[in-house]
């Protein structure tokens, strides 16, 4: 005899041993036993739980010589030959391979015969939402008024795609999604039966990894023996699946939420010197932050040992939920990039570094600063093979660090070398940490008190326009990320759609940043009305003219 899957030779074989749909085997039971039962059923619900198996023992059930409290005895001669399959009177039909109007024109041409050997013929049609238009109008009449000694049992995973019609016709049953603990006594009874010796631990990565589906449980299982050891722990499933060393993950995240740049650049050039594929990490950083985030919000996870649990607790003590939030997005941000880049590893490490360079913190100095920027360009990551790729970590720091510095000047002065042929050499310019000194700026952070320092500036820069409709205005630090812009006065037609303007929220943005020491967005507020100003409004240059004595001009 050939060899069987798991999930087939474990298949239920009475509605007892369904697991975690006793609210549908119990009405089922009794309709059996009442001599109630419907002429068709749709059976509802996600992959591997139970759907199929539940129509194979209805139908058993209801054809069955000797039945027991509604369950099929699986001894008499009908219920032998629907087990092997020789009984003709019970139809599997996988309608995603058989959706035609021809497939269903002989279902109803067969519905007119009567049974061979069973009290009923049963159609049992998976995937029936896969059938056509066609072949849905045609099985309708049938499915509303079959003859006696017909019973169809339908079965999707998709429901919204059937017409109301059907709908309508059926005795829908919803299967839910198998809890995890219902997963893992089914998995210690298939493992005592099949002699295979599994730790606690890896069943609960199994049952977490299975989603809800027994068929994948048993899958995987199965996979785990295919090596001929019929002992199974946590770490032969993480392998099997893929799923990386945790300490890897955790230690870069670390990094990152602690603003440790040193430690996320050796994290990253040792992941990268495994051979570690970049997307499929960046994908297990993403759940593992997800996974942080939950267990800071619900104190529960699976797939944890009660060692990382308390790591994990350790991690996120003192870490906020926005922050936990914003790296998701970051992250996810960087993956998009990714999928589109030819140079993944370049954005890979790139993307480590910026991340590691919002720590650039409110109170740091300026020598603080450029110290940060100095240990991340020595970091050993080889950027100098790739021009573009040089540019574009500038780039991203330039939104951070520059705080009345020229950005560009800096970096003239910092080259970046081959690792291999020099060290790597910085010579930052005394005179420009000075400069930067002998700023207005607080350094604190405060933005409530350099925000008439910034709008000043914008005057003596030569905006004139933006420093027009920024007189009278206050600044406040929203959260950690956005700095609000009050307008106790309101805010004009003309004056919104000057300050909504694309360039003028950056070259605000960018103030605000330096000012805040990191990148901050910006919102209006009109104080006045106590609502956050919207974008897209008309111009309405009359109210400039008639409230500012400032000579302009307005080019269209």
């Amino acid at each position: 005899m050939g060899y069987t899957a798991l999930y087939r030779k474990f298949r239920p074989m009475t509605f007892s041993q369904m697991v975690g749909q006793e609210h549908i085997t119990k009405t089922l039971k009794n309709q059996i036993i009442q001599n109630r039962v419907g002429h068709a059923y749709l059976f509802n619900g996600g992959r591997g739980t139970g759907k199929t198996s539940s129509a194979k023992i209805l139908a058993r059930a209801i054809n069955c010589l000797n039945p027991k409290d509604g369950e099929p005895c699986n001894e008499c001669e009908i219920c032998k030959a629907a087990i092997n399959g020789s009984l003709t009177d019970i139809v599997e039909m996988d309608a995603a391979s058989n959706n035609s109007v021809e497939d269903i024109r002989a279902i109803r041409e067969e519905v007119n015969f009567l049974p061979t050997k069973a009290k009923y013929r049963v159609y049992i049609i998976d995937e029936v939402h896969m059938l056509s238009t066609g072949a849905f109008n045609a099985l309708l009449k049938t499915l509303e008024e079959p003859p006696e000694h017909v019973k169809f049992i339908l079965a999707t995973t998709e429901p919204q795609k059937l017409p109301a019609t059907i709908l309508s016709r059926c005795q829908r049953f919803d299967f839910k999604r198998i809890q995890n603990d219902d997963i893992k006594k089914r998995l210690k009874i298939v493992c005592d039966e099949s002699k295979i010796e599994i730790s606690e631990g890896a069943l609960d990565i199994i049952s977490s990894l299975a989603e809800g589906a027994m068929r994948d449980a048993l899958s995987i299982l199965e996979r785990c023996i295919q090596d001929g050891e019929n002992k199974i722990d946590e770490n032969k499933i993480k392998e099997l699946v893929g799923i990386p060393k945790l300490e890897y993950v955790e230690n870069i995240v670390n990094a990152i939420l602690e603003y440790n740049l040193d430690s996320a650049i050796k994290e990253t050039n040792e992941i990268l010197n495994q051979g570690k594929d970049v997307e499929n990490f960046l994908w297990e950083m993403i759940k593992y932050v997800k996974d942080l985030l939950v267990y800071k919000s619900s104190k529960k996870l699976d797939l944890y040992t009660k060692e990382e649990i308390q790591r994990i607790e350790k991690t996120i003590t003192n870490t906020e939920t926005e922050r936990l939030v914003k790296l998701i997005y970051d992250l996810s941000e960087l993956q998009n990039n990714m999928k589109w880049s030819t140079q993944k590893t370049i954005l890979f490490q790139a993307g480590m570094i910026k991340l590691c360079f919002q720590g650039i913190k409110k109170d740091d100095s300026i020598e603080e600063r450029l110290e940060k920027i100095e240990r991340a360009l020595k970091s050993g990551i080889n950027l100098s093979t790739n021009v573009n790729m040089q540019n574009n970590v500038i780039s991203n720091q330039n939104k951070v660090v520059e705080n009345k510095i020229e950005t560009t000047d800096v970096y003239k002065e910092i080259p970046i070398t081959n690792e291999e042929n020099n060290n790597t050499k910085r010579n930052i310019s005394k005179d420009m940490v000075k400069k930067e000194k002998a700023s207005n700026f607080s350094g604190e952070g405060k933005i409530e008190a350099d925000w008439p320092k910034i709008v000043k500036d914008l005057k003596q820069s030569g905006k004139i326009v933006l420093f027009t409709n920024l007189i009278n205005t206050k600044a406040v630090e929203i959260n950690d990320m956005t700095v609000g812009i009050q307008f106790p006065n309101g805010m004009t037609s003309f004056c919104k759609t000057v300050l909504e303007k694309q360039e003028n929220v950056r070259e605000i943005s960018r103030l605000v940043s330096l000012a805040c020491g990191k990148e901050m967005q910006i919102k209006y507020i009109d104080t006045s009305r106590n609502q956050v100003v919207k974008r897209n409004v008309e111009d309405d240059i009359k109210d400039l003219a008639n409230n500012s004595d400032i000579p302009f001009n307005i080019i269209e």
